[in-house]
């Protein structure tokens, strides 16, 4: 299960120096190749370059892609902190599946924003991320770093939830909650009661709304539960700044160790990343507002990445029914979980176990991309 992913703002791959890079560096394959067979089963006769290859037949079978990550043995992931969507329990399965593959996890508490900025700091060395887990607000402004690929379960992915040639496919969504400890704060039961001095230096987000996409999904959730839109941060922004004016907003990005202590009792984020949170802090309470906001996270391959075959076969990983539930183990909703309700392939104990909400918003790309290039400059603006 998880708990809070610390969505830093500062772009903390400025301080990733020299000797860690060394440290953790993997072998540099700029890319792999292996002989394949054609769909009909002869030998394609010619090596592939993984860089270029748009799903697993392009290897010449799903064995061949295994092989050619093998080859590199290597694969480099960034911003996956373990208590995050379930993280730990994935790379863990992907770990005990292919033992051959070693994976580098970098910056576990980077923002979707660092993810990008790692990528083009490390372009074309052996340490540059393979493959990104991004919110929306940054992965639909920075889809020329992506490569496009399709898992074998591409097809299952509504089309609502995905780029139609594979730069980026919807990963797992959750829920935009308001969590806080019910003893050390009155329990909420509407955005307005946050203002009240009760909450008094009190209220944080997991982020900088402009590069983190937790924090993005909290000014959407408040902008539609403002009497805005999904689109449109003004009313959110609005509220925000009401929220600092009186004092409770607290510029503190929050994580385990500051909800433990007491430092951050109230904090909007997704529902997934505070179902752990109890098992340490007992008063631990999530709340939802009448009109709840769900988005999802984006998978994306680096175009540039120094292991595009273990980078794929990750993917592969991700949207087969073991990444998918483990996701869902964590209390995010998989993307292909109405798939798997049909196909019985699904946890239904983890399912059964997800939030249950009333009326539900789910942003588009373009309503999204909208949000994000209002928010760019307002928030600044407003919250300093």
């Amino acid at each position: 299960m998880s708990t809070v992913r610390t969505r830093l703002t500062a772009l903390v791959v400025a301080g990733f120096t020299a000797a860690t890079v060394a440290a953790c560096s993997a072998p540099t394959d700029s890319s792999s190749s292996s002989s394949s067979t054609n769909s009909s089963g002869g030998s394609a006769g010619a090596a592939v370059d993984a860089k270029t290859a748009t799903s697993a037949k392009d290897f010449g079978s799903m064995d061949k892609l295994v092989e050619a990550a093998k080859k590199e043995g290597a694969l480099n992931v960034i911003a996956l902190p373990p208590d995050w969507a379930n993280y730990k329990e994935i790379l863990d399965g992907f770990k005990a599946k292919y033992p051959q593959i070693k994976i580098t996890s970098a910056q576990p508490d980077a923002s979707s924003a660092d993810e990008i900025a790692a990528a083009k700091r490390l372009k074309g060395q052996g340490t540059a991320p393979d493959v990104f887990d991004l919110g929306s607000a940054v992965a639909l402004t920075n889809t020329a770093m992506f490569a496009p690929y399709k898992v074998e379960s591409f097809d299952k992915i509504p089309a609502e939830n995905k780029e139609a040639t594979g730069l980026w496919v919807n990963d797992y969504a959750g829920m935009m909650t308001v969590g806080y400890d019910s003893a050390k704060v009155p329990a909420p039961t509407s955005l307005a009661d946050l203002l009240k001095p009760e909450y008094k230096g009190k209220v944080a987000l997991n982020g900088d709304p402009t590069k983190a996409g937790s924090a993005f999904g909290a000014v959407q959730m408040v902008a539609i539960n403002e009497g805005g839109t999904v689109d449109d941060p003004t009313k959110a922004i609005d509220y925000f700044k009401k929220l600092k004016a009186a004092g409770n907003f607290l510029p503190v990005d929050p994580t385990p160790a500051t909800i433990e202590s007491g430092q951050t009792p109230v904090v909007f984020d997704w529902s997934y990343n505070q179902t752990a949170i109890p098992a340490k802090v007992k008063t631990w309470k999530l709340w939802a507002p009448p009109k709840a906001l769900k988005t999802y996270y984006n998978q994306a391959i680096n175009k540039d990445a120094p292991h595009p075959a273990a980078a794929r076969l990750f993917q592969e990983y991700l949207f087969s029914a073991a990444g998918q539930n483990a996701w869902l183990k964590g209390g995010a909703t998989p993307v292909l979980m109405d798939a798997m309700t049909a196909d019985g392939t699904i946890d239904k104990a983890a399912a059964a176990a997800l939030p249950k909400a009333g009326e539900v918003t789910v942003p588009t790309p373009d309503e999204t991309d909208k949000a994000k290039s209002k928010l760019a400059t307002a928030w600044p603006a407003a919250m300093g």
